[in-house]
């Protein structure tokens, strides 16, 4: 499908996060999620985590940037064929995205449901 406008699409990945319990959204810690049209490197990633996970913080960390989740507009809505389709794969993305900031990786999340 086309695809969704940029506040159209912001608006679907607010309310993804909206749907993430709020005790870990608290855990949370120094992330921002952008949205972004493709991944210049992959352009068909549907997402990327882009920091430390909490798991492999130590005493070093502070200080650091914020981590960056991106959520890829485009690709999404290239591998949907409905407005619908592209809310639900916003919201695995995003609970993908933010499993890696809790250090869950690729293989653990395919057997959760969220690969």
């Amino acid at each position: 499908m086309r695809p969704l406008p940029q506040p159209v699409f912001e608006q679907l990945v607010a309310e993804a996060l909206d749907e993430v319990p709020a005790e870990l959204m608290e855990l949370l810690d120094n992330v921002v999620v952008l949205v972004e049209d493709r991944n210049a490197e992959e352009p068909e990633l549907l997402g990327l985590y882009d920091g430390y996970a909490l798991t492999e913080r130590g005493w070093h960390y502070g200080g650091a940037l914020p981590d960056r989740i991106m959520i890829y507009r485009e690709a999404i809505c290239d591998i949907c064929s409905t407005a619908e389709e592209v809310r639900e794969e916003v919201t695995i993305t995003v609970v993908h995205e933010i499993a890696h900031h809790f250090g869950i990786e690729e293989d653990r999340l395919h057997e959760l449901g969220w690969g």
